[in-house]
């Protein structure tokens, strides 16, 4: 079973096999049909695409933020219909980072599902390996998945907002994260984003008042792989600052690239963080929330 990340020759292996489910979650936030038009053109063979507007989202709201999380039972409708179940192990890739892919990955393990990994590398990765490309999408017999939602592995606004006022995401209060009480919000926004000073995507800029930094790209090798383990685990140790693991709370512009983050801590054996799901985009729909720069 792989669970984390999952390289090209490995997946091969497996291309025809039924209890494997390949999901195609190419996309980019300034063109939302590219995926589509790039799936279309070339794709893993018996792979499907998943749209993360459409399909790894639900409706946006006037008070959510840009990529809400899709609802669990209509979510596992649509997985059983990818002829995804208990006993079939998925594997997600996008364009290489893994940065569309971690979201499915992680909507996965929040129902209940651990046989979900992410290619390594991703498309890039496999063409690069001189793997066979298909233009026909998969075809798979339906399923029926059973969601089991792990609701503690979810935070929201109002908990963040709590957290904040009470003074909970300071830093420099050792003798709070020494008792417990406190937790790590980790922003995965590239570092310009969270201090305010080139903010492209959302009307406000800045971050959430004592919030951390670790940029997701910072998981990554100049080639868009994960770092192997022990790497990442020291750089994850720097930003933990000795706060564990289960303390800490993903975030990032709509909830997406944040899953990057969580992967890359299971990838470290430093599991149990949970997903700010709303991020900085659900935040700043309120201007009473306070901002910092």
């Amino acid at each position: 079973m792989h669970t984390t990340v999952i390289e090209p020759s490995e997946l091969a292996a497996h291309a025809t096999d039924d209890n494997w489910a390949v999901i195609d979650c190419r996309f980019d936030l300034t063109r939302p049909d590219w995926g589509t038009t790039a799936f279309a053109a070339g794709h893993v063979p018996n792979a499907l695409y998943a749209n993360l507007d459409r399909d790894l989202s639900s409706p946006v709201t006037p008070t959510s933020g840009r990529h809400p999380l899709p609802r669990p039972e209509e979510f596992a409708r649509k997985l059983g219909a990818w002829g995804i179940d208990a006993d079939v192990q998925v594997v997600a890739y996008d364009q290489g980072s893994g940065a569309y892919a971690a979201r499915l990955w992680w909507l996965l393990r929040w129902l209940g599902h651990d046989r979900v990994a992410v290619l390594n590398g991703g498309f890039a990765a496999w063409q690069q390996a001189g793997l066979p490309v298909s233009q026909q999408p998969g075809v798979r017999a339906q399923r029926r998945f059973v969601p089991r939602p792990s609701w503690g592995a979810v935070v929201s606004t109002d908990e963040i907002l709590h957290l904040v006022r009470a003074g909970q995401l300071d830093a420099a209060r050792t003798e709070l994260s020494r008792a417990g009480g406190s937790r790590t919000l980790i922003d995965a926004r590239a570092a310009d984003r969270f201090a305010g000073q080139n903010e492209t995507i959302d009307p406000v800029a800045g971050h959430v008042p004592g919030a951390r930094n670790h940029p997701f790209a910072h998981n990554l090798d100049a080639q868009g792989r994960f770092l192997p383990p022990a790497s990442l685990r020291e750089r994850w140790l720097e930003t933990l600052q000795g706060q564990p693991s289960s303390n800490a709370i993903a975030m990032c512009g709509s909830g997406v690239t944040a899953c990057h983050n969580l992967l890359a801590l299971e990838i470290s054996g430093l599991p149990g963080a949970a997903l700010y799901a709303g991020s900085w985009s659900e935040w700043i729909r309120d201007a009473a929330r306070p901002v910092a720069r």
